[in-house]
């Protein structure tokens, strides 16, 4: 839990401290006292729009934005337009980038009409060099661009933006630190993430993330194991620990120096796993070169740990595997997958396939269908492979026709969908925990949450019960989701 008394004793009529993160806080309070002052203004309270494209942990660095923003005296609003617009970007795949151009060609007439408004960028899209040019260029409107890796300078570039009321840009290279002890807004007040490390070292060939988002870096185990107690001790009963690959956790890290307190990823889940009035752990992502037996013995032992493993194949073909630069082979992946069904025999295997990289035969594809068939996954996330630019798998030879990729990714969606019917239908009848998350959109008689494996469950109830964890009795299968009666 964020301690708001240590930025309260922060003197602002001081020079801002050298230190991170009393400078944030520093400039957090000044920024206060400036927007008081843009309140009466304008004649209205200030409102943001915070917009989050992409993973998870952009999710988690939205949720630090909106604490700040919170903090200085601006308001949440579901509308898209706001005194503060801001888009936390993803970059993944190019359309992603369009997107933000659209929306930033939606914004330009309200901006001026409104030419106090302001509008910033950041994230993944911000670290990429020609895609800052094209804002510097285009869209002289926005007012603040920053990336991935000085996400918590927020406030003191704010602060310089609205004191010289012109435009700044402070995107960084690499990272220069992990700066502790943000605020963060939580969107469920039972559970939360929790970033135990930023960057990945992997560079798979079609993936621009080691580009933007940089090295691997780890937090300090005893910063995470003091933010989930603090957590806790606020309400929060499941974590889900976040990563670009959580398995390399421990290896690398802030300052090139793994410190003697550093542990594994395994370490780090046991000491979790002891913290009082926590419930459930969940992880991502898990790469299958870096999941070690002692992972897999921590998983089994630890009764926190939820019985749900997210891990990506992208292709069952060891060629494409070899290609991908993902250093496992079919068999390989394979053999993990025996030794974790081993130690754990319930689990629920998920996991990401793309179709069509390139290169990829008819012969490369039905090993990806042998692999899908053999592992049973209960989900799959199926993605057509597109070309990004800046990833060595742009460049290479051999794309394949658009056609016979739609027609194989049909294949492997159906594929995927009949095994998860398959799996969902043999739970019915059984009885189940399930945490109830939220009010369910569709039904408001309905409250829809969760089973330790991450299969959705909807059944009836009201909002007294979100938060709490209850045995449902699964009633009837959907396919990827129940409906239950709770007893």
């Amino acid at each position: 839990m964020f301690d708001f008394a240590r930025l309260e004793a922060v003197n602002i009529n001081q020079e801002a401290p050298e230190e991170n993160p009393e400078r944030q806080y520093y400039f957090m309070k000044k920024c206060r006292e400036w927007a008081k002052e843009e309140e009466m203004r304008a004649g209205h309270p200030l409102t943001m729009s915070v917009q989050t494209l992409g993973c998870q942990m952009n999710a988690k660095d939205s949720e630090k934005i909106t604490a700040i923003l919170e903090y200085i005296g601006y308001r949440e609003t579901e509308e898209p337009v706001a005194d503060f617009v801001l888009y936390n970007t993803c970059t993944v795949r190019e359309n992603a980038n369009l997107k933000i151009y659209g929306r930033l060609g939606y914004l330009k007439n309200h901006k001026k009409a409104n030419p106090s408004m302001r509008i910033a960028l950041c994230g993944c899209m911000m670290q990429e060099e020609d895609e800052v040019e094209r804002i510097r260029k285009s869209y002289p409107f926005v007012d603040l661009v920053f990336g991935t890796h000085n996400i918590y300078k927020l406030p003191e570039l704010f602060y310089s933006q609205i004191q010289s009321g012109r435009r700044v840009i402070d995107v960084w290279k690499e990272a220069e630190e992990i700066v502790e002890d943000l605020p963060g807004k939580r969107k469920y007040p039972f559970k939360t993430g929790i970033n135990i490390m930023f960057g990945c070292n992997n560079f798979c060939s079609y993936c621009i993330v080691p580009y933007v988002r940089g090295r691997e870096r780890s937090r300090e185990p005893q910063d995470i194991l003091e933010e989930i107690r603090g957590l806790v001790a606020d309400g929060v009963t499941e974590v889900m620990l976040l990563g670009q690959n959580v398995n390399s956790y421990g290896k690398v890290v802030t300052k090139g120096q793994v410190p003697e307190s550093m542990m594994s990823f395994a370490e780090l889940l046991r000491e979790v796993n002891t913290i009082q009035g926590l419930k459930r752990i969940r992880f991502m992502t898990s790469h299958p070169k870096d999941l070690s037996q002692d992972l897999i013995d921590a998983m089994s032992e630890c009764d926190k740990v939820c019985t749900h493993l997210h891990l990506p194949l992208q292709s069952g073909s060891s060629a494409i595997l070899e290609k991908m630069n993902r250093h496992y082979t079919k068999e390989q992946y394979l053999d993990l997958v025996a030794r974790i069904r081993k130690k754990m025999p319930d689990i629920s295997l998920t996991t990401d396939i793309i179709v069509g990289f390139p290169g990829e035969t008819e012969a490369d594809f039905e090993e990806t269908l042998d692999v899908v068939r053999r592992v049973r996954y209960n989900s799959a996330y199926t993605f057509i492979y597109s070309k990004r630019s800046g990833t060595p798998a742009a460049a290479m030879e051999n794309q394949v026709p658009a056609e016979v990729v739609k027609e194989r990714f049909h294949r492997l969606l159906e594929t995927v969908q009949q095994i998860s019917s398959e799996i969902t239908a043999e739970k019915v009848g059984s009885i189940a925990d399930v945490m109830i998350e939220e009010m369910n959109e569709q039904d408001s008689s309905l409250v829809t949450g969760r089973l330790s494996n991450n299969d959705v469950v909807h059944c009836k109830g009201d909002k007294s019960l979100i938060g709490k964890i209850v045995s449902v009795k699964l009633t009837e299968s959907k396919g990827f989701y129940y409906f239950g009666e709770i007893v």
